[in-house]
């Protein structure tokens, strides 16, 4: 950086992944889970979600952000109806991905559509991005990650006091992924860079930002300016891994299809800066948007991702 050059901009995170329920309503569902299975969890769902979006504006507000974007024009009881939808699948999907871990194999199906194709991209021998969003339930598509045969590692970010646990956790099991924490150094680049040459899988989210300004660009979003990562795409590009735009969206009762929206393919050459990654970041905000136009109610990101979007940067 040079003297007449700006730092770079720190992005301000306005979201975290905590659960809204406590430690005792989670272990009532779990129980729940065990002695009734799914439709006795269910039956409690529905009056807890009615009681959430009536008397918590709070979490209204944390889904009016998307809903307002998603849905224009709605009346008062139109909104009303559309936060307590959103906020039930918000829960299936929850309750779900607890019964992938407490309940016998089977309990939940995950079907991985496009399993050859990711085996091909496998084979190419230059490890595979997953680019996943918070569609349907993530968490429940990763049992089926091991019908790829390959070492998969995960960028997430655990939250300080959070009380909801992965399905292996709630097994006693130990992880069977890699996890790489984004606040580590270079935001786990390294780790990264490392898992794909050995030809390995990696997951990371599309659609939420960490860092500052320099690798993030504001893409249109349903109808406005949203910011979305670019590192995947430079990962992409400095390895020669193929990404794969994988949304994981409830189907029905205890299912969900993992569906491959695209493959992307980043030149070595996009360019050292952000602006260089536009096409392949407005790739897949295309076909997010599409997913969530065909699944309104199960898209998780609870927080105003419009509020906050950065200008142009070429840095």
């Amino acid at each position: 950086m040079t003297r007449h050059e700006a730092p770079p901009r720190q992005i301000r995170r306005t979201w975290n992944s905590r659960s809204v329920g406590s430690r005792l309503q989670n272990q009532s569902f779990h129980f729940l889970l065990l002695i009734g299975g799914l439709r006795a969890a269910y039956a409690l769902l529905y009056p807890v979600v009615a009681w959430y979006t009536l008397f918590r504006p709070s979490v209204r507000r944390r889904g009016s952000y998307y809903l307002t974007h998603r849905f224009p024009v709605r009346s008062i009881l139109g909104r009303l109806s559309d936060s307590y939808r959103h906020q039930l699948e918000l829960g299936k999907a929850l309750v779900d991905r607890a019964a992938v871990g407490l309940l016998p194999p089977g309990a939940i199906t995950a079907t991985l559509r496009e399993r050859e194709t990711l085996l091909d991209l496998l084979r190419e021998g230059r490890g595979l991005i997953l680019l996943i969003s918070h569609v349907g339930s993530w968490q429940a598509m990763l049992p089926a990650l091991s019908l790829l045969k390959t070492p998969v590692n995960l960028l997430i970010q655990r939250e300080e006091g959070d009380v909801d646990r992965h399905y292996f956790e709630l097994r006693g099991e130990d992880c069977p992924f890699r996890i790489i924490d984004p606040r580590g150094y270079l935001g786990g680049a390294i780790e990264m860079v490392a898992a794909l040459k050995r030809g390995e899988v990696l997951c990371v989210m599309g659609d939420r930002v960490f860092g500052d300004s320099r690798g993030v660009l504001p893409v249109d979003f349903l109808g406005a300016p949203a910011p979305f990562p670019t590192g995947p795409y430079k990962i992409a590009a400095a390895t020669g891994a193929p990404i794969a735009v994988l949304f994981s969206v409830r189907t029905g009762h205890a299912a969900y299809q993992m569906v491959l929206g695209g493959v992307l393919r980043i030149p070595e050459h996009a360019g050292r800066g952000a602006l260089g990654y536009r096409p392949f970041v407005e790739s897949y905000v295309k076909l997010l948007e599409e997913c969530v136009r065909e699944h309104p109610f199960q898209f998780f990101n609870f927080y105003d991702m419009w509020a906050a979007a950065p200008g142009e940067t070429g840095g």
